[in-house]
């Protein structure tokens, strides 16, 4: 498999691109790219294009841009996963592997023991989508959401299958795993949903679903909440 370049320009078949910025330091001072080398380009929005490096500079890489690639990778439904963001790098990992379990869409969630620090905005978290999207060859870019507090996510969610991941929830190995279906899954914060969230939750029409006898952090519980839904 040639390298695979994420393109922040719109791709068009027969055109020349110009990567920019830390995908073309990567291509110039890491991968050390020469004029001829093959490349995968994708550009976010679902394309894949094959692509050859026609000229470069001290800080860009053009790139002649070949044919359009019929490749899809994407879920045949849109995953969603709402959770506060855990601290330091556990938030990069959550994003990474969020990104090759195939989530379309990932909500900072602002809960009642969600600490203040947590959620911060950051411009890396982008930069995570794309570094994880090149690796597992994601063509479409999961989003990045704004934070929603926990009534707004409950109000605004509006999946057919919704699952809140509570201690003492539903077993998953008693439910329908097989529906391939739009899905809302929510994780709380390290102190967990407070028993009046996982009520408000369950009022609102979603399932209480428990992930086992023992304490998974975010991170872990998210993999397990997505690699669930996502069996078929």
């Amino acid at each position: 498999m040639s390298r695979r370049v994420f393109s922040a320009e719109p791709i068009a078949t027969d055109s020349v691109v110009t990567i920019a910025d830390a995908e073309a330091h990567h291509l110039l001072h890491v991968l050390r790219v020469a004029a001829g080398d093959e490349l995968t380009l994708f550009d976010g929005q679902g394309g894949e294009f094959a692509g050859a490096v026609a000229g470069k500079s001290r800080s860009t890489v053009d790139v002649q841009v070949g044919q359009r690639l019929p490749v899809d990778r994407e879920l045949p439904f849109a995953l969603t996963l709402a959770t506060p963001l855990p601290k330091g790098d556990r938030t990069r990992w959550l994003v990474e592997k969020a990104v090759e379990m195939g989530v379309k869409r990932l909500v900072p969630l602002r809960t009642q023991r969600t600490e203040p620090s947590a959620n911060k905005g950051s411009d890396k978290l982008q930069r995570y989508v794309i570094e994880a999207s090149k690796q597992c060859g994601r063509n479409r870019l999961m989003e990045i959401a704004a934070p929603l507090m926990w009534p707004e996510w409950l109000e605004t969610a509006a999946a057919e299958r919704r699952w809140i991941a509570h201690p003492g929830g539903q077993s998953l190995a008693e439910m329908d795993l097989q529906r391939a279906t739009s899905t809302a899954l929510a994780l709380g914060p390290e102190g967990g949903f407070t028993d009046a969230e996982v009520a408000e939750a369950a009022t609102a029409g979603w399932t209480v679903v428990g992930l086992g006898a023992r304490i998974l952090r975010i991170e872990t519980a998210a993999i397990a909440l997505c690699a669930a839904a996502t069996w078929r």
